[in-house]
């Protein structure tokens, strides 16, 4: 396959963007220390999106490992997916959804990361009991969902994607399959020109409703190669929706994001979420911006959409649940919503709780 070919070319190293970042030997020197702990995978395609003469390019800030990744405050794991966990590589946080963990490979390494943990560095937490898996879904008949993560679940090979798929689709009371991937975004040709993996695609969304959950951040994002993947995604009738991030310095502007969000409903994408980004190690310091502020940035970035571009919940996975950003109070109080819980008590439960003007999460729900 020609993408397999691409993703061999990954830049990895400090040296090999030295030239087109212009980059000094101290700071190729400095960037290879980061990756010791944290590797970078870029791959030609999305590295020809970075303006190489602005140091603050958004593309660049999402691909290119920074200094600040050094600061390691925070959490490895801030939604408490350890505990999630009931077999090795697949978590049951909320009833009526499996999450699989397919592969810890991604085809380009985000700096913002939530599992960076894991991605590029550990097979530790990967499935492998397939069969256990299988029987754990049919077991659990509140399970209406499985969601195949990673990584990046469209870095397995077609034959271990058609495995998974076989695992769940003849499962009753499961309705439908997610595949979370980043490819049409960062590898289009990974998609674009692999007809095995639409046939595949297609031959078992004629059995069970699939849909693809991709991730675009940025306005820069939105290539005629993109646009290619996920036509092709489209064409065999499978859905696509998206996840994006709210990023200091990539889309933390009303225009920026809003223009994310009119690109999604005018390639026929839905919005789905706007997450907040996690306090993760080595992400923390670099990324998260303030609730407050990140609720004036969406809502104003809502205002530039028709009623299908506001079809999204911005939100943050807490280790209790998924919580809803609803608002904020005239004394400055901001109200919050359980979008989805882990605790039935929990469940839709509406909050009002003080926040700090330079908070950027909750790290206890009262």
């Amino acid at each position: 396959m020609t993408w397999q070919k691409d993703l061999q070319k990954n830049h990895k190293t400090g040296k090999d963007l030295q030239e087109l970042l212009r980059l000094t030997d101290e700071e190729v020197q400095r960037m290879d220390d980061i990756l010791e702990q944290f590797p970078m995978s870029i791959p030609d395609y999305y590295l020809s999106l970075i303006d190489p003469n602005d140091e603050n390019d958004p593309i660049r800030k999402m691909s290119v490992p920074s200094v600040m990744e050094t600061d390691l405050s925070g959490s490895f794991d801030t939604s408490g997916e350890a505990g999630n966990t009931v077999i090795d590589g697949m978590q049951h946080k909320y009833k009526e959804t499996a999450l699989v963990l397919s592969t810890s490979k991604c085809a380009m390494y985000c700096r913002h990361c939530f599992r960076k943990r894991l991605v590029g560095l550990s097979d530790d937490e990967i499935a492998r009991h397939y069969n256990e898996m299988s029987e754990y879904v049919r077991e659990h008949k509140e399970i209406s969902n499985v969601l195949i993560s990673g990584g990046d679940s469209f870095l397995n090979s077609n034959r271990r994607i058609e495995e998974l798929l076989k695992l769940f689709v003849d499962i009753e009371h499961v309705d439908f399959i997610r595949f979370g991937t980043r490819t049409p975004v960062v590898l289009p040709q990974r998609i674009s020109e692999d007809k095995e993996l639409l046939e595949i695609l297609k031959k078992y969304n004629a059995k069970k409703q699939i849909y693809i959950i991709t991730h675009f951040n940025h306005p820069k994002e939105f290539t005629e190669e993109a646009k290619k993947a996920v036509k092709a995604i489209q064409d065999i009738g499978i859905p696509v929706k998206n996840q994006t991030v709210l990023l200091k310095d990539v889309n933390d502007s009303p225009e920026v994001l809003g223009k994310v969000l009119k690109m999604l409903t005018s390639w026929g994408i839905v919005p789905y979420y706007v997450f907040q980004c996690r306090p993760v190690s080595g992400v923390k310091n670099q990324f998260q911006i303030p609730l407050k502020k990140g609720y004036e940035i969406v809502e104003k970035a809502k205002s530039f959409q028709n009623g299908l571009g506001k079809a999204f919940t911005y939100a943050f996975s807490h280790v209790t649940g998924k919580i809803e950003v609803a608002g904020i109070l005239p004394n400055g109080e901001m109200i919050f919503k359980y979008h989805e819980a882990k605790n039935e008590k929990d469940a839709s439960r509406v909050f009002v709780q003080e926040v700090a003007e330079d908070q950027c999460w909750l790290d206890e729900v009262k």
